[in-house]
């Protein structure tokens, strides 16, 4: 969740539990506006973020689910007993709180490892159906793949998407995709689309975007981040996306909880401040609600704040 667009421009085991194939099971309502929080570093040995530290939040995304297998939170969840496991979820549940896991992250490049996104989708569904999760999310960050610009990144995200799809159906698993912002618009350092192009594959099939607005140099304030995104990634600001094809409401404005959480506190604003800006945003038509990462930099308070007046 750090990458970052610009310094790649510069350089221009499912070893973790995994049960026996499961059976359908989560009926998860997608969330609209959805605000969800990542948990990646370690919280305790009951893994998942107190409930009331939590309270505003409504999907908590487990980090990471890597070609090498889970790792960290959604490592540590899995290896809880089932009898724990289901607890939990049930507890999250109750608090109308959804449990999803994310793939990939800043580490792994799936395309440029050649990973086989049948395969790779396959394996993660079944991640996701032997830990009874709500759904999982797409943290795609493959920077060397999606600026060669061959179409390769574009095609690998849609293949693996469609075929999570055939595994976790609409409607009844999440299936979200946490793009970094400068890939929702054209731009000549992606020259098969980027994220405009998956959009346009299978977009249909996503329930929302966690649109990473930090790392770029850009997003600081609320004109950056709202209105007009400055260069090199004209056209990457909330309001301007749409125009590049996206649907307004499916981009959840992701921001650092902490300073810590970017690349030198990178993008990050402070919640009273963001606040404001989610009123602006709402103000003009948006609704489809907020990202952070990550536990505990944002928490409970955090959140009360992040959502200005608009979501109180």
């Amino acid at each position: 969740m750090t990458s970052s667009v610009l310094a790649a421009l510069a350089l221009a085991s499912m070893s973790s539990v995994l049960a026996a194939p499961a059976s359908l099971v989560s009926r998860a309502t997608v969330p609209s506006p959805a605000f969800v929080i990542y948990t990646d570093g370690f919280v305790s040995a009951d893994v998942l973020p107190p409930v009331d530290q939590i309270a505003g939040f409504n999907v908590v995304a487990l980090s990471f689910l890597t070609l090498a297998g889970a790792r960290d939170q959604a490592q540590a969840f899995a290896q809880l007993s089932a009898d724990q496991r289901t607890a939990k979820k049930a507890e999250y549940n109750q608090a109308g709180i959804s449990l999803i896991v994310s793939a990939f992250g800043e580490t792994d490049e799936p395309t440029t490892a050649g990973a086989d996104p049948v395969a790779t989708a396959n394996t993660m569904a079944q991640f996701v159906l032997a830990n009874a999760l709500d759904g999982i999310d797409v943290d795609y960050e493959d920077l060397d793949a999606m600026n060669k610009g061959d179409g390769a990144a574009e095609q690998w995200v849609s293949t693996f998407t469609t075929t999570l799809r055939q595994t976790l159906p609409q409607g009844q698993f999440i299936l979200s995709h946490a793009p970094l912002a400068p890939w929702l618009a054209p731009n000549a350092q992606f020259k098969a689309g980027a994220y405009v192009t998956v959009n346009k594959n299978v977009g249909s099939m996503i329930d929302w975007y966690n649109v990473q607005f930090y790392n770029q140099h850009l997003y600081n304030d609320c004109d950056g981040l709202i209105n007009t995104a400055g260069s090199p990634f004209l056209g990457s600001a909330l309001l301007e996306i749409p125009s590049n094809g996206f649907d307004l409401n499916k981009l959840v404005i992701g921001k650092p909880g902490a300073p810590s959480n970017a690349n030198n506190g990178d993008g990050f604003i402070d919640p009273t401040t963001l606040g404001t800006c989610i009123d602006q945003a709402a103000a003009k038509g948006w609704n489809a609600g907020i990202m952070a990462f990550e536990f505990p930099g944002a928490d409970v308070n955090w959140i009360k704040a992040a959502k200005g007046t608009t979501f109180q």
